[in-house]
């Protein structure tokens, strides 16, 4: 149960301005770390379109969190969002901007590694790039913001909300111009939503082939390709990352989505409670993405990774095919070894060989298995 957001005179307000606080300096500070640790990443890691996108995303939410929060912060001191009309459409414009910007983004990143990976031929053709990944995110930018400036326009109406704590676009218009926009600014996040989901079921099925596809090449060959291994393994990281980042994404912008689209068919105030939570959980996900990627760099990678292989039967040891029978010389008997179908050899079993019969490879010398000299009873038999 939420209940309405203390008055400052209220006995509760320090400890939640201290609350938030802490947040939002977690998220900043998530966020700052994520950004300097791209940046300081090997060049071919800098300079992929993938990790370009998740330098966007960290910025996107910096700036997100930055901008948002100390309007929110000293609305609880003194109520502005009331008498200044600007401040609340710039709150409003705030969260209409980046709650869209990063579903933008998110979606942006399920494509580039759906044609990465399912559609290499056309990924090369088209340059697909760190340089192509920036002018992706100033076109997202650019149109987002003409989106988003549409209710200052006239095409929407802006309005504090329960409990006058945040301004966001009127989800229960009766003007037809008004309600047009709140379905089609709920109707463009659910797309992006069904888009990425779309493109990373259609990656991971592909990863899921690529990766059955690998076993039966290693086990074939009784070898492994450790580059071929080592590009999977870059896949799958990314892949992991874009799971999870989407997640979180996904989990953060759907409940609002959900408000906009019931308020304006309902036409009133099914549960201000649920409209509060909604929006304090969209202002979580520039709080959580960052540590996503902080988190799955190193440790949880690996483990997962590690899982993934063991699950599917790729490891670094493959596994060799039988071959033939070796026959081992110990003091003038003979010892015949199995491969077992794991390819260990089983115990020897030894017979009987003439004392005086020499056995030798072909164009060796005398030197017994692994390089023992002969004289110490040892010899293959080729």
């Amino acid at each position: 149960h939420i209940t309405t957001v203390p008055t400052p005179q209220g006995p509760h307000i320090t400890p939640y301005i201290y609350e938030e606080y802490s947040i939002k300096t977690f998220g900043v500070m998530g966020n700052v770390i994520t950004i300097a640790v791209l940046c300081r990443s090997k060049q071919e890691r800098r300079e992929s379109a993938f990790y370009t996108l998740v330098c966007g995303l960290a910025v996107t939410d910096l700036l997100g969190t930055c901008l948002a929060s100390p309007v929110t912060i000293a609305n609880y001191f003194e109520h502005r969002l009331d008498a200044n009309h600007a401040l609340c459409e710039f709150h409003s414009f705030i969260l209409l901007f980046f709650g869209v910007a990063g579903l933008s983004i998110m979606c942006t990143m399920s494509a580039e590694r759906y044609l990465s990976i399912n559609h290499p031929y056309t990924y090369q053709r088209w340059y697909i790039n760190h340089h192509s990944a920036r002018r992706g995110l100033f076109v997202i930018y650019l149109l987002n913001i003409i989106f988003c400036s549409l209710p200052m326009l006239g095409f929407s109406k802006i309005i504090p909300q329960e409990p006058d704590t945040w301004c966001f676009i009127d989800w229960r218009a009766q003007n037809h111009l008004h309600a047009f926009y709140s379905y089609l600014y709920a109707a463009v996040n659910s797309l992006f939503i069904l888009l990425t989901v779309a493109c990373n079921v259609a990656v991971c099925g592909t990863l899921v082939v690529m990766q059955r596809r690998k076993t039966r090449q290693v086990s074939a060959r009784g070898g492994s390709d450790q580059k071929t291994l080592q590009s999977l393994s870059v896949e799958i990281e990314m892949m992991l990352l874009l799971i999870v980042t989407s997640v979180v994404v996904l989990a953060c912008s759907t409940p609002l989505v959900v408000c906009v689209f019931v308020n304006q068919i309902q036409l009133a105030a099914w549960n201000k409670n649920v409209d509060l939570l909604a929006i304090r959980i969209a202002s979580v996900n520039p709080i959580l993405d960052p540590w996503v990627y902080i988190l799955l760099r190193r440790t949880v990678f690996h483990k997962v990774l590690g899982a993934w292989k063991r699950l599917f039967g790729v490891c670094r040891r493959a596994i060799r095919p039988q071959g033939p029978p070796q026959i081992l010389l110990w003091n003038g008997q003979s010892s015949v070894s199995q491969p077992s179908p794991q390819g260990i050899p089983d115990s020897p079993r030894f017979c009987s060989l003439p004392a005086n019969q020499e056995h030798r490879m072909p164009g060796k010398k005398k030197r017994g298995l692994s390089g023992i000299p002969r004289g110490l009873g040892w010899e293959t038999l080729g």
